[in-house]
């Protein structure tokens, strides 16, 4: 009976599940935007879409090529897609002129055009390396929402540790460079 219950209380203790998240990165409007400002409608984030694979609770690393792990003990504090929604959407305000970005669950005024952020692949790999592949489209809502301008990126930023916080401190800076690409493309 002693063995049934020292078993049974070595199997009741699992490692706690840990939580990380997004955050904005710094930015500032960029020169050749500030100066060049001219008057354009204003841009809201609309959509972000991300691969199936990454749009899950935890935490995907790949560790090879067509080989990913995933660790059922640490977890995105909310759905993938929405947090990198809010946080590009944060890093947008930070770099474009007052006014020039209307939040995604905002009402838009008359004119507002729509971006549409697609991430074709994000891989945070074993040599510490962030890899980021996106594409951006900006619709008119003026012009029966034909897209005016259609964009696509590869980034790279290192990873400064093996563990989910410095892999959610890389995604967040990468999302800041994509910011700073979409909003040099659009104005």
């Amino acid at each position: 009976m002693l063995v049934v219950m020292l078993v049974l209380a070595g199997c009741g203790h699992s490692p706690p599940t840990r939580y990380v998240t997004l955050s904005a990165a710094p930015g500032e409007v960029p020169g050749e935007v500030a100066g060049g400002m001219r008057t354009i409608s204003p841009l809201q984030l609309t959509a972000v879409h991300i691969p199936a694979e990454l749009d899950r609770p935890e935490v995907v690393t790949q560790v090879a090529p067509n080989r990913l792990t995933i660790d059922d003990n640490v977890r995105w504090g909310a759905p993938l897609a929405r947090m990198i929604r809010r946080t590009l959407a944060e890093d947008l305000v930070m770099r474009l002129p007052a006014g020039a970005f209307v939040f995604p669950d905002a009402p838009a005024p008359a004119g507002t055009r729509t971006l549409i952020v697609t991430v074709l692949s994000a891989q945070a790999n074993a040599g510490a390396t962030l890899k980021l592949e996106a594409a951006w489209s900006v619709l008119d809502r003026k012009q029966s929402g034909s897209a005016t301008l259609m964009r696509q990126v590869k980034l790279e930023t290192p990873i400064a540790g093996n563990d989910a916080v410095a892999q959610a401190a890389a995604l967040s800076r990468i999302l800041g460079m994509l910011a700073d690409r979409i909003v040099v493309s659009v104005y």
